[in-house]
């Protein structure tokens, strides 16, 4: 830990320029898997009142290097749009009987809008595992083959958790550092535009990036 340490700036406290935060998180790509990459933002948001959830999705400028396990519940021409698309499973009745069994072996529960009478009492399922479909996620759509492949392609969904913080994978570590900084920006510039109104304050506490066996290193806002 002593070595890995040392690649980080002299004053650990001290927020660096993003180019320069990833230029030191590459250098921990020694191991013999491909770490992921993951952005941390902490917020000036009360996570206990409703307006000021910060929650969403995003397509990332270079994905995440990874292609989502997607199932989506639809019937008919959306049915046959998702199975075109790439979906991993589509179904109805029978694959919420799975889901109500314990099966959850997915990335993504995507939803067609009649379909919601069947999905919402798979909630006590999906929602401790965050994979409930939401119009607000936009994981409940008549746009299965565009939300289909976009999730097929990385699409990142966050939400903040209680103690104000948003969570997100942003890439991988043997992306080039270009790609990396690309995706993370593009990640903050999102929360930003997205800042709830009824937040009073200073929006953006802090950011952080690390990698899957990395410290974490603070990044100007």
């Amino acid at each position: 830990m002593a070595a890995a340490l040392a690649k980080l700036p002299t004053d650990r406290q001290a927020p660096v320029a993003l180019a320069e935060a990833v230029s030191v998180l590459k250098q921990f790509n020694t191991t013999k898997f491909d770490q992921s990459v993951e952005i941390a933002i902490r917020l000036g948001v009360d996570a206990k009142q409703a307006d000021q959830l910060v929650r969403g999705s995003i397509v990332l400028p270079h994905g995440i290097g990874k292609s989502l396990r997607v199932i989506v519940f639809a019937k008919g021409d959306l049915a046959e749009q998702a199975k075109e698309a790439g979906a991993t499973e589509v179904g109805t009745e029978e694959m919420a009987k799975r889901i109500k069994d314990g099966w959850t072996e997915f990335d993504v529960c995507i939803a067609a809008p009649d379909m919601m009478g069947l999905v919402g009492p798979l909630g006590r399922v999906l929602g401790p595992r965050g994979l409930m479909p939401s119009p607000r996620a936009g994981t409940v759509t008549q746009e299965i083959a565009k939300t289909v492949r976009e999730y097929k392609a990385g699409k990142v969904e966050f939400r903040n958790d209680a103690g104000g913080i948003v969570h997100a994978v942003v890439g991988k570590l043997s992306f080039d550092a270009k790609q990396l900084v690309e995706n993370t920006q593009a990640f903050i510039d999102h929360i930003n535009a997205i800042k709830p109104a009824g937040v009073k304050g200073n929006y953006v506490k802090g950011i952080t990036i690390s990698a899957t066996m990395s410290p974490g290193i603070r990044i100007a806002a």
